[in-house]
């Protein structure tokens, strides 16, 4: 079966008004062209709601523990932040200039939720929406028109697109995956026992402990740890690298011969900035075709409930 072009579908199913905007398809291509686009994107969202939750001076990972003054500055944040990423030229009556059109940048927390101020009536908005509870997030383009919204009803007049015309937003993304926040989905038995206790040091250790085979966020240790020297306490020399060893258990980073150790195990490869724990055990007959890497001349496995914990073996040198 011949791949699908999912946006070469959609552009199919674009209604007629889209299809013959040429400022919208310009702004569209030139979003889609630039390099890793997406990912960048979603980095965006990812890191502008950890700075919201700045947790490594509050311990919060949950957009609930906000205050309502926080989460009204999030769409000012991700405006600035995609700007700065994408570098995108200011524009003289929107936020941005891109492909030569004016493009305002509307961010909800809410699904459908964005407002949309009277002034850029004509002009472009890109639409944007992240959700950490379920982990994704969608981008994407609308031309704003008065038969296309909700008349305002708070003090800006603000408006919202009418559900029946959200057809007319051109998704650049749709449902993509945001970097998981793993506090927040951990269960609250195991997100309790990580804060329990009083270090620093001891709750990173209880946190590679419970959330193995995840990718953990640098953002993730920040909060746990709430310490300035917070990579300090996962790499070896007394961090938790070195605590939960005797335990088997293994925390690869984000170097190249880390990452290699984990795709050979089957595990996620953890990405800039991230870190995945897992324990194992030396391969034995009952492992059958498990993945294995050898570590210091003997295979190893990821370890079953049945195998006896055993003291894991040194990780490769560090090399980017």
């Amino acid at each position: 079966m011949l791949p699908i072009d999912v946006n070469a579908a959609q552009n199919v199913a674009l209604p007629e008004e889209l299809k013959s905007d040429a400022e919208l398809l310009d702004v569209h291509a030139e979003l889609m062209g630039m390099e890793r686009s997406r990912d960048r994107f979603a980095a965006v969202l990812r890191d502008t709601i950890d700075q919201l939750l700045n947790g490594e001076a509050t311990g919060r990972y949950d957009w609930e523990e906000l205050f309502k003054t926080e989460r009204t500055h999030a769409g000012t944040l991700v405006e600035i932040n995609l700007q700065r990423e994408f570098r995108f030229a200011d524009g003289d009556a929107m936020d941005y200039r891109i492909a030569g059109t004016e493009v305002d940048c509307k961010y909800s927390q809410n699904f459908g939720g964005w407002m949309i101020p009277p002034e850029a009536t004509g002009h472009l908005c890109l639409l944007v929406w992240a959700s950490d509870y379920e982990s994704r997030w969608s981008a994407g383009l609308f031309r704003v028109r008065e038969e296309w919204l909700n008349r305002g009803g708070n003090r800006d007049a603000k408006l919202t697109v009418k559900a029946r015309h959200r057809d007319k937003i051109f998704w650049l993304w749709r449902d993509a995956v945001l970097p998981e926040n793993v506090l927040l989905h951990m269960s609250p038995a195991d997100s309790k026992a990580v804060f329990a206790p009083p270090s620093g040091q001891q709750r990173l250790n209880e946190l590679f402990r419970r959330a193995q085979k995840r990718r953990i966020s640098r953002n993730v240790v920040r909060t746990v740890a709430q310490q300035k020297d917070y990579m300090k306490r996962v790499r070896g020399n007394g961090g938790a690298r070195s605590a939960l060893k005797s335990e088997g258990i293994l925390i690869m980073g984000d170097y190249d011969s880390h990452r290699s150790v984990a795709e050979q195990l089957g595990l996620l490869v953890p990405g800039e900035g991230e870190f995945i724990s897992v324990r194992v055990a030396k391969r034995r007959p009952h492992h059958q075709d498990a993945p294995y890497v050898m570590l210091d001349d003997d295979a190893w496995v990821v370890a079953t409930a049945h195998d006896i914990p055993e003291a894991a073996p040194s990780l490769p040198s560090h090399t980017k």
